[in-house]
């Protein structure tokens, strides 16, 4: 079995010095570097270049930089994916956005983890397990996910928070380590209604 077929089955892997991964792994972070140093102006170059390294997009994104990831083909978003400055996704393993997700500044998505045996660590194991945001999710700012978790649609996730566990859908959600604090309800849509009427 080859590493990246231990990495593909949740297994320890050589995250380190295998010359394949570590191959892919600078042609991705060469790309990011590319993209992070494009005009902000240059949207279309921008977005052609995103498209060529992430494996899925929609047709209407917008990931601000800097952004950085580790392989580019584990990650796929939606339509109307927005991520602002200072994303970063380790994506050794499938890291998916629903559509309509917003994450806000400095987030992180790690699908990477480390044996807590220090020989195994020492040796450049790691392991990685699949991230996944379901559709119309707003992930505040500062906010860590972490390896194996799935965030079900319609849900907020507090600023600042560490998500080490499955989050339902249609929650608010916020902490750490992250935890629900109430239902996403009807007078929650109501409330910013009556703020736009204001004279």
């Amino acid at each position: 079995m080859t590493e990246k077929e231990k990495r593909a089955q949740g297994l320890l892997y050589d995250a380190n010095y295998n010359p394949e991964i570590s191959q892919e792994l600078l042609a991705c972070k060469d790309i990011c570097f590319q993209y992070n140093q494009i005009l902000p102006s240059h949207e279309e170059e921008r977005r052609a270049l995103m498209k060529q390294l992430l494996g899925k997009t929609g047709e209407a994104f917008c990931i601000q930089p800097p952004f950085w990831c580790d392989f580019g083909y584990n990650i796929e978003i939606g339509e109307n994916f927005y991520a602002n400055h200072g994303c970063i996704i380790l994506d050794g393993a499938k890291v998916t956005f629903g559509d309509n997700v917003f994450v806000a500044p400095n987030c992180g998505f790690h699908t990477a983890g480390h044996p807590l045996d220090v020989e195994q660590r020492n040796q450049g194991l790691e392991y990685a397990w699949p991230i996944t945001v379901g559709d119309n999710v707003w992930i505040g700012a500062n906010v860590t996910v972490l390896p194996g978790v799935t965030i079900g649609s319609g849900s907020v996730i507090g600023a600042g928070s560490v998500v080490n566990r499955d989050i339902p859908s249609g929650v608010i959600a916020a902490g750490n380590p992250c935890r629900v604090v109430r239902e996403i309800t009807e007078e929650d849509r109501d409330r910013y209604r009556r703020g736009m009427h204001r004279k």
